[in-house]
């Protein structure tokens, strides 16, 4: 437990301090979370040994994560373009080596290039926002987080009826009602904070939909693992698993609550 409070506490120390600067340090450290989370699902899935796909997948991963839009480049190019792009080199991969790589093994690795690089992208983008970037950032992270310690306390205390046991046994229906009630919460506070950038009913709906998505982001995690027969996807931070693990949800709750037009771009 003193390992896991000490590692905790450093890297979330590190983490909200690149985040207050913002800019290019927070973009810089969320592309080393992603090439990290990136060669965490590779080693997961066992494709590692295959350099050339590893090394188009990282190429596109990282591309994809860069936040083209702040720099005068197209979405097509940024997204569609890129996405594109890697399934062309990933298909031509599976002719090239006559079928030593399979389209079983392009399949994961377009799946991981898309799910890690997409969520992180909108990471940097939000906070890249042009005005009160930091306010919309943090709204979305403590949201988030309130979630986490909500569904936590909540359920350890009242929780009785399992939410999904054969995918996330410990996760109860109370649990997870909780972390939406503290993720309204927590979205009031920002609204009653700066009324001006965000009204009760925004904060509210924000609230419930970072909160029900970032649940089913861990679940997602919490299948694809209990499908590898793993418990964490890496070891880079002690007591706490590997990048994936810690977020999980983040991955799903940035680019929907974009899509969703629920915060400004």
């Amino acid at each position: 437990m003193k390992q896991r409070i000490l590692t905790g506490a450093i890297a979330g120390a590190g983490f909200l301090g690149l985040l207050a600067v913002g800019g290019n340090w927070f973009a810089a450290l969320i592309v080393l979370m992603a090439i990290i989370g990136y060669d965490e699902y590779v080693r997961m899935n066992k494709l590692k040994d295959h350099r050339i796909t590893w090394l188009v997948g990282m190429i596109a991963l990282i591309l994809l994560t860069l936040p083209w839009e702040m720099h005068r480049f197209t979405y097509e190019l940024n997204e569609v373009g890129l996405i594109w792009g890697a399934v062309f080199v990933l298909m031509a991969a599976t002719v090239l080596s006559k079928n030593k790589i399979t389209i079983d093994m392009v399949s994961l690795l377009f799946l991981g290039i898309v799910y890690i690089g997409v969520g992180f992208h909108y990471m940097i983008m939000t906070r890249w926002i042009p005005e009160h970037g930091l306010f919309w950032t943090l709204l979305i992270f403590v949201c988030i987080w309130a979630t986490d310690s909500g569904a936590y306390f909540v359920g350890s205390k009242f929780g009785k009826h399992l939410l999904w046991p054969v995918i996330s046994p410990k996760k109860s229906v109370e649990g997870a009602l909780g972390g939406v009630l503290i993720a309204i919460v927590a979205g009031l506070c920002f609204s009653l904070a700066r009324p001006e950038l965000l009204s009760p009913a925004r904060a509210v709906l924000i609230g419930v939909v970072i909160a029900v998505s970032g649940q089913l982001g861990d679940l997602m995690q919490s299948a694809y693992k209990r499908v590898k027969g793993i418990k964490d996807t890496g070891t880079i931070l002690p007591g706490h698993g590997g990048i994936l693990d810690r977020v999980d949800s983040w991955l799903i709750v940035f680019p929907l609550v974009h899509w969703l037009a629920l915060i400004p771009s």
